[in-house]
């Protein structure tokens, strides 16, 4: 079939439309659609054959269709990738979601300024808490923390769980000294009262280590170096009271 290329004049158009739909409306939109076909595909009215038409039909509800499924599978891929972000037990990001968070900050802070910091928290004697109330009442005392920590941070901030009894926080805007204020307050948080287990109450004891988000460092080199202060600081703690750990 040979393609012309057809000119159209706009006004001309639209007074034709609204002529066809005062006269026969119903004649109109079949009218109306013919032209806007033809339009699309550049070809005469004339060579818009009713084959032509119910081919053209067919495909835009493939189209449509289409469309339909991408919409879904988009869908999928989203509750996927939120599945995957997401720590087994606690309602926090796991440690794979928490590094990219983690390398946006440091990409931010290069290309905007502004300072941001890392806590790093850890939580003694977890071992003592899994054996005298076992792994259930170790694991309501995971969920417990991650649920304190998610309550004493802004919006704008991120927590995540590292990794068995290991929590990290991303504070937004927040220099050195600012976050040690914070990370002093989130383990207090922590430990303002004991966790129940079944029928028994765990106390929670916290350490915590905190770093600067330099611009553009990377994130496990920025998490060993706060990863590194929280060690610091429990060999410190149990210089000073051997029973802490």
């Amino acid at each position: 079939m040979k393609v012309s290329s057809v000119n159209i004049d706009p006004l001309a158009a639209v007074r034709r439309r609204l002529a066809l739909k005062a006269a026969a409306p119903v004649e109109a939109v079949a009218r109306t659609q013919a032209a806007d076909s033809a339009a699309f595909l550049g070809v005469s009215e004339m060579e818009l054959t009713p084959s032509v038409q119910s081919a053209l039909t067919r495909l835009l509800a493939e189209i449509d269709e289409l469309r339909v499924e991408v919409g879904r599978l988009h869908g999928q891929l989203n509750e996927a990738e939120g599945l995957a972000d997401q720590d087994v037990l606690t309602p926090l990001i796991n440690r794979r979601a928490f590094l990219r968070e983690l390398s946006r900050t440091a990409a931010f802070a290069q290309r905007y300024g502004g300072p941001a910091a890392l806590i790093y928290l850890d939580l003694d004697g977890f071992k003592a808490i899994n054996d005298r109330f076992g792994h259930a009442g170790g694991d309501a005392v995971l969920r417990e923390v991650a649920q304190r920590l998610a309550s004493h941070v802004r919006e704008s901030d991120v927590v995540g769980r590292l990794g068995g009894d290991e929590f990290a926080v991303i504070l937004a805007q927040a220099d050195l000294p600012a976050a040690h204020a914070k990370a002093e307050a989130l383990r207090a948080a922590i430990e303002s009262e004991a966790i129940a287990c079944g029928d028994w109450m765990a106390p929670v004891r916290a350490t915590y280590g905190v770093a600067a988000i330099e611009p553009g460092a990377g994130a496990e080199d920025i998490l060993a170096v706060a990863d590194r202060a929280m060690y610091q600081a429990k060999r410190k703690a149990w210089r000073e009271d051997p029973k802490t750990g």
